[in-house]
């Protein structure tokens, strides 16, 4: 399978259907919530990268971890070196292929699902994840929200702070794209 990287790339250096099928954003939104007695705790990304090709139907996300921010810089501190491990793995990212009718040329709301590798913390799984494409012009918007199950990633929770932490943090995207 090809990496993310490759994938980027070569839907960057495809010349002449680009500007037709190819659609980027470079500042999407990523934020998840883990919601538990004890304490709630969210975090927001806004530097994730995507590309869509609507030829091919391949998508690709890529954020870098450590680019999330807390309220509480504790948690934050916690979350990059005890959990997720950021120096160890800066990267999560996503790559599929889109499966729906959406059709970038023509304005409306089309439900759609994408089947890929989702990898974090260094563990590749496969997912298929929902999403609802919003075409408005020369601008898709992209949400997407799925839970992410701690284990299926190895992130290990310390048994002290387990009642802290929620064992499937829910997951809220949205990423906007223009023409390139």
């Amino acid at each position: 399978m090809k990496t993310l990287f490759t994938i980027l790339a070569g839907m960057l250096i495809s010349a002449g259907s680009f500007a037709q099928n190819q659609w980027i954003c470079s500042k999407g939104e990523t934020s998840f919530f883990s919601e538990t007695p004890l304490e709630n705790i969210a975090a927001f990304n806004k530097n994730v990268v995507s590309i869509i090709d609507f030829s091919t139907g391949q998508v690709a996300v890529k954020m870098n971890v450590a680019a999330f921010k807390f309220k509480n810089h504790l948690m934050e501190e916690h979350f990059n070196e005890n959990y997720m491990e950021t120096e160890k793995y800066p990267v999560a990212t996503f790559s599929g292929k889109m499966q729906g009718n959406a059709d970038p040329a023509k304005n409306g709301t089309y439900d759609i699902t994408a089947t890929g590798q989702l990898t974090m913390h260094g563990v590749s799984r496969e997912r298929t994840l929902k999403g609802r494409l919003i075409v408005n012009g020369n601008e898709i918007t992209l949400l997407a929200d799925f839970d992410v199950a701690l284990k299926d990633h190895k992130i290990d929770v310390p048994t002290l702070v387990i009642a802290k932490i929620a064992e499937n943090i829910a997951v809220k995207n949205k990423f906007v794209f223009s023409r390139k």
